[in-house]
């Protein structure tokens, strides 16, 4: 497939699982809605980690910990300390003033102790899934359609989401993690804020949830409800009308976003809000993590460096209604997590160390 970009995507449909297989084409929503939550254990581990220095700090982390992960034993060989491990990250939607649940920001991380390193990919959330077993639907439409199932097939939306993208990826992807809208506003507010450099002027105002995305091109410090705008924008309906966006520069503002976030973490601010961010990130998380397993994560990768977290969007071209990934992309991204998870370096971060070394 080819991976040339072009047009607004607009909103997705809610699936229904099947036995079927692809099915037809869903109406198209008329709601503008957004994009990003990314809080994952990148986050929790390298924005968190950093304030396990005082007393309050490691209370208060064992307090949020202890209260959002699971109860469930993690015997010693599984332990992130030790064990490389796979993790499905799911931005919802969901806020006060919309109560939707749709997963627009879909991320698969591997993870690798002994390397200290990550890989993190992510998919366009108007991604074409048709996988045997599934109806064919945008992928960000499957977590809210499973958690209107739960009660009915007595399987977690959670358990759902990673048995589907685990056969998606040809990977086993170990824990699944959910972080909402607020999460995201309230970490870059606990934070003190975060600098980036908006690509263009932006411009977006929805009365009915309240969205008021009215931002410059150029460095700007955010707050975190003008990040989360500059993450979500799509289009405008302002005068003059600004550019609009399509998934695939979301994408690449979620990463730049989420290096700002690690290096604001590392600041002065960053520690002073350490406590707020903790318990930010507790507060609009869900995971099948074990409290143990969590306490395992930031204890392997609290000082993780942003160089060795290596982000892979992949692209695609877009024919309404979904965008189609580019399979060499795709090919190359499932490599780069199993590579991740078996040590291996990529051949130019190799090529690099070795030449570093003068071998």
């Amino acid at each position: 497939m080819s991976s040339q970009r072009s047009g607004l995507p607009p909103r997705g449909q809610i699936p229904t699982r099947s036995s079927k297989g692809p099915s037809k084409k869903g109406k198209k929503s008329s709601g503008f809605k957004k994009f990003l939550k990314v809080m994952l254990t990148l986050i929790i581990i390298a924005v968190i980690g950093v304030g396990l220095y005082g007393g309050y700090l490691l209370y208060t982390a064992d307090k949020v910990i202890d209260a959002t992960g699971t109860s469930g034993d993690v015997p010693a060989e599984k332990s992130a300390k030790v064990k490389p491990l796979t993790m499905l990250l799911l931005g919802t939607d969901y806020r006060p003033e919309t109560g939707t649940h749709l997963s627009d920001v879909i991320m698969v991380i591997s993870m690798n102790p002994e390397t200290k390193s990550a890989t993190v990919v992510s998919l366009p959330r108007d991604t074409k899934l048709d996988m045997d077993g599934y109806k064919t639907n945008k992928i960000n439409a499957f977590y809210p359609n499973f958690l209107a199932a739960e009660k009915k097939t007595g399987t977690s939306a959670k358990q759902e989401m990673k048995t589907m993208m685990s056969k998606f990826f040809d990977l086993q992807i170990d824990y699944v993690t959910v972080v909402n809208f607020q999460g995201f506003r309230d970490v870059v507010n606990a934070l003190g804020g975060v600098d980036v450099n908006v690509d263009a002027n932006m411009c977006y105002r929805d009365r009915a949830d309240g969205t008021d995305i009215n931002l410059k091109a150029g460095a700007q410090h955010l707050k975190g409800e003008e990040a989360l705008g500059y993450v979500r924008y799509r289009k405008s309906n302002c005068r003059p009308r600004t550019k609009g966006s399509d998934d695939f520069s979301r994408n690449k503002r979620q990463n730049e976003v989420l290096h700002a976030l690690i290096d604001q973490a590392k600041s002065l601010d960053g520690v002073m809000g350490a406590g707020k961010v903790i318990e930010s990130v507790g507060k609009n998380m869900e995971t099948d993590l074990e409290s143990q397993q969590m306490k395992n994560i930031i204890s392997a990768y609290w000082n993780i460096s942003k160089e060795n977290v290596a982000f892979m969007p992949v692209t695609g071209t877009w024919r309404s209604p979904y965008v189609y990934l580019n399979d060499d992309e795709l090919d190359k991204a499932k490599q780069a997590l199993k590579d991740e998870i078996a040590g291996i370096k990529p051949a130019a971060a190799q090529a690099e160390t070795e030449g570093a070394t003068g071998r």
